[in-house]
């Protein structure tokens, strides 16, 4: 498959001292999810900054469909690319409705006028994300899980070809982390390319295409589920025992942590 964005050999530097991303490649293809796994500080989130072009490399080539995304106006990069962050701020003064509608905005034109498109587009993404209800409620208003269907949302009404999620599944209930990630395949399937960082590994084993595993800002393994979601290379990026199991049913891997033995 040919690859919608990529890193080729991409260093990222905040300061001083190690990169938070050391010479890292990773392509995500269409019609793919890509999940990002590693401990706290692993560089999983520079990662999805830098893929979104919200970060210049120190070294290396961001690419969006092949062309390098230094050389394109952050304008072209949103109508591809939509980026949800962990924690987004929170517009206050506004409607669910209206700021999803801020999803628009790259298509729009100057006086930011919406049309029968973007009517469309913001109706689309908040039915998937059960927000009908909501609409007409201020965003302030809402609980922490509620304000993330709001954000995520607002990156679907984007229409993009390319979806980099932070921790998508944080402050939701059950319910709506089940339904995000279903949302997910659909939209994979579709043919947009979907990277996410996480840590619930158990899910990154049933939903995942591929995934990518971090360490101190680097690469330590990226591929299919049952060659990089090993106990060996869960140990070295994690530095914990984990059984890794086979659920009898579905047929997808688990994972749950083991209490290291006394000697």
């Amino acid at each position: 498959m040919k690859p919608v964005v990529s890193l080729e050999g991409v260093t990222v530097r905040y300061g001083p001292g190690r990169p938070a991303l050391e010479e890292v490649s990773l392509e995500v293809a269409a019609g793919e999810i890509v999940a990002l796994l590693g401990p706290n500080g692993a560089g999983k989130s520079t990662l999805l900054r830098a893929m979104a072009g919200a970060l210049a490399p120190a070294a290396g080539t961001v690419r969006l469909g092949g062309a390098d995304a230094a050389a394109l106006d952050r304008r072209r990069i949103a109508q591809k690319i939509a980026f949800v962050t962990q924690t987004s701020d929170v517009a206050f003064g506004f409607t669910v409705r209206d700021v999803v509608m801020m999803g628009r905005a790259p298509h729009q034109g100057g006086w930011m006028n919406a049309n029968e498109d973007d009517a469309r587009a913001v109706g689309d993404a908040m039915r998937l994300l059960d927000l009908g209800d909501l609409a007409s409620r201020s965003v302030e208003a809402l609980s922490g899980g509620e304000q993330k269907r709001v954000a995520i949302a607002r990156a679907l009404a984007q229409t993009p070809s390319v979806l980099l999620l932070d921790e998508p599944g944080a402050f939701l209930d059950v319910r709506h982390q089940l339904a995000l990630y279903d949302l997910l395949v659909d939209l994979a399937a579709r043919g947009i390319a979907i990277a996410l960082s996480m840590h619930d590994i158990n899910a990154a084993a049933q939903y995942a295409s591929r995934v990518a595993l971090l360490k101190a800002g680097k690469l330590v393994a990226v591929g299919a589920v049952e060659d990089v979601l090993t106990y060996r290379k869960l140990r070295e990026t994690f530095d914990a025992d984990l059984y890794c199991g086979v659920n009898d049913v579905t047929g997808a891997r688990f994972f749950l942590p083991m209490r290291r033995q006394s000697t």
